[in-house]
């Protein structure tokens, strides 16, 4: 079974962190993710993680740290490594070029979603480290 290396963005702005509504031209349509993408052949994950979020939102973010890593396999061949990245938000509007809707959500909103699989270990993680994050984010 193969091992794809995806990136994803935790953009924190005013104790919020935006999630993303997977359209119906994506795969497993209407569930919610951390935006993000596949890594690239000789792309660090950070740089990946800055032009997925440029080509899928519209906006430029800082990458700022990692999070524990997930593997979750969709199918019998397939197994998707997701790897989370603490932002922020540099600049730019979002705009929905492949998702179908965004929100910002405060921890407490977050399990209220419903998830695509492989970003639920990651949606938990970050709800029980996000006073710890947001103390890393101002220092």
């Amino acid at each position: 079974m193969g091992v794809i290396s995806v990136t994803c963005a935790l953009i924190i702005l005013d104790d919020k962190v935006l999630c993303a509504k997977r359209s119906v031209f994506m795969s497993l349509p209407g569930l919610w993710e951390f935006p993000g993408g596949k890594i690239e052949e000789g792309e660090s994950p950070e740089v990946c993680l800055q032009r997925e979020i440029k080509e899928e939102l519209g906006i430029r973010v800082k990458v700022f740290f990692s999070l524990k890593s997930n593997q979750h396999s969709y199918s019998p061949t397939q197994m998707v490594r997701l790897m989370p990245f603490v932002c922020s938000w540099e600049s730019g509007e979002v705009v929905l070029l492949e998702h179908e809707e965004v929100k910002w959500l405060t921890k407490h909103e977050l399990k209220s979603l419903d998830w695509a699989a492989a970003d639920i270990p990651i949606v938990e993680d970050l709800v029980a480290n996000w006073n710890n994050i947001q103390r890393q984010l101002v220092n």
